[in-house]
């Protein structure tokens, strides 16, 4: 198991477990047998689904499970009779407990739940740990269990594994070195030290990065020019991840508990979105992005809170490899912090305030640096790795992540996959995950959140629509015309 992949594993805490959740809305109704064959036919073709954990003192490794029954990981699940009158609320609470049930170790850490009647058709819940796949890998996955879906590519044979110091070397090149690529390579040495220098500064920031910008300066002016402003960036990026400032104290923020609520929206029309994003010369990432602000702000002022001037963090997964290469699964992303402007209440501003922090952001090393945190994260014991990932989790509100699925709606066992929708794990003390997926032709939010910092998470997605219809009025009502517009 690599060493990002192993942080992920131990990552596990009494008040977030780090599996990504999903649900697949179908009708007409499929049959649990069509279901299981499916999925032993096509999931298996993977040989990470066949695999469990084994832990020892070297790290974490992946095994054939000898015992491996597809029974196990794909079951029925029935709702309560009372779902039948409010089959959506049914859905969430149970999503809710299956969100803090964890998976058995002694097994594959996956599973697939089916409800084969709800409300007119199925539903296909599906629980998967993180250290697997990330969500983009996740993508690839699903596109080859459906109608049409093809085989994951053939791998290549793995070599045997190295051990002692050869097998550091070779995790130091590939979990590190590889993924910043050459410039970023040239950058890291000419701050002083290589990449592990980056992540001493977990421990005591200031004096390490005082330290490293005097290293680079002094190797800038023996390097070339190129790697002077590469080393700079490194500096600042490693500053700014580090030395993040704390959010705003909001109710969002504070101790979890050990229960979950869940919660989403019905589909908004992507080509609503799109027209607005071209309309302000923004992306549809900025749009969502400023409902997502909105939309928290407005719960916030609804308790009562007084927003005026406020702001918080979400860390955001930013993808490190080609999808060309996502089947091979595994975690291959770095976190981005992205700030929401929640005190703006005018919506055409806090679309430009987004879209000029996501600009600021665009060209940044900071998701490469936290990805190479995590993989140092990995290869350290799970007290100092539960103190390092710590200082993320305090300074961070809430987890979101924004996937672009198939524009088109997908089929499964010749049923139509009507919805998609999917949660992402929070880690430490974070209390609070927002997912976006664009598919079939819409945009829907949903939201994991601990109930005792957010006990109603629909009365934040309950904020998302409304949101959005007041950004494309506005954008309606603005002065048309090239010298007019933004």
């Amino acid at each position: 198991m690599s060493k990002v992949d192993t942080a992920w594993l131990r990552m596990d805490s009494p008040s977030n477990l780090m599996m990504i959740m999903g649900v697949w809305i179908i009708k007409p109704a499929v049959h649990y047998a069509d279901v299981r064959e499916r999925l032993a036919e096509r999931l298996l073709k993977y040989p990470r689904f066949s695999q469990r954990v084994q832990v020892d003192a070297t790290g974490a490794s992946w095994v054939t499970d000898p015992h491996f029954d597809i029974n196990r990981h794909v079951r029925l699940e029935k709702l309560p009779p009372s779902s039948k009158k409010h089959p959506t609320q049914a859905l969430q609470a149970r999503l809710a407990e299956l969100a803090m049930e964890p998976l058995d170790r002694r097994y594959p850490l996956w599973e697939y739940l089916l409800v084969e009647h709800f409300d007119g058709g199925s539903v296909l819940i599906v629980r998967i740990h993180h250290c697997i796949a990330d969500g983009l890998a996740l993508l690839s996955v699903i596109q080859s269990m459906v109608d049409g879906g093809m085989d994951p590519p053939q791998r290549a044979p793995q070599p045997e594994p190295l051990h002692g110091l050869e097998a550091a070397e070779e995790w130091m090149s590939h979990a590190l070195i590889e993924p910043l690529a050459v410039a970023a390579v040239k950058a890291l040495e000419a701050a002083g030290g290589g990449a592990a220098q980056a992540f001493k500064a977990v421990a005591d920031p200031r004096h390490v990065l005082e330290k490293w910008l005097a290293l680079g300066l002094t190797k800038s002016i023996e390097g070339s020019s190129e790697a002077a402003r590469l080393a700079c960036q490194v500096v600042r990026d490693g500053a700014a991840l580090v030395l993040m400032a704390d959010d705003s104290p909001t109710r969002l923020k504070g101790v979890p508990g050990h229960s979950k609520r869940v919660a989403w929206c019905q589909p908004i029309a992507l080509d609503e979105v799109r027209a607005v994003s071209k309309a302000l010369r923004c992306s549809i990432n900025d749009v969502l992005l400023s409902c997502v602000a909105g939309a928290m702000g407005q719960y916030l002022k609804n308790h009562g809170d007084d927003v005026t001037g406020q702001e918080i963090r979400a860390m955001v997964p930013v993808n490190l490899r080609p999808m060309t290469e996502a089947y091979k699964l595994g975690n291959k992303f770095g976190l981005a912090p992205v700030v929401l402007p929640i005190g703006l209440d005018n919506p055409i501003e806090r679309v430009f305030e987004v879209r000029r922090r996501m600009t600021d952001l665009k060209g940044s090393l900071q998701p490469l640096l936290a990805f190479g945190l995590l993989a140092v994260a990995g290869v350290l014991v799970k007290p100092v790795q539960d103190a390092m990932l710590s200082l993320f989790s305090k300074k961070t509100t809430a987890v979101m992540t924004n996937v672009p699925g198939p524009r088109e709606k997908l089929r499964f066992c010749g049923a139509t996959l009507e919805q998609a929708l999917f949660w992402v794990p929070q880690s430490g003390s974070v209390g609070l995950g927002v997912s976006i997926l664009s598919y079939g032709g819409g945009v829907q939010f949903g939201i994991i959140s601990d109930s005792t910092l957010c006990p109603d998470p629909q009365a934040i997605i309950d904020q998302f629509e409304p949101e959005f219809e007041k950004l494309k009025l506005l954008t309606l009502m603005l002065p048309w015309g090239e010298d007019k517009l933004y």
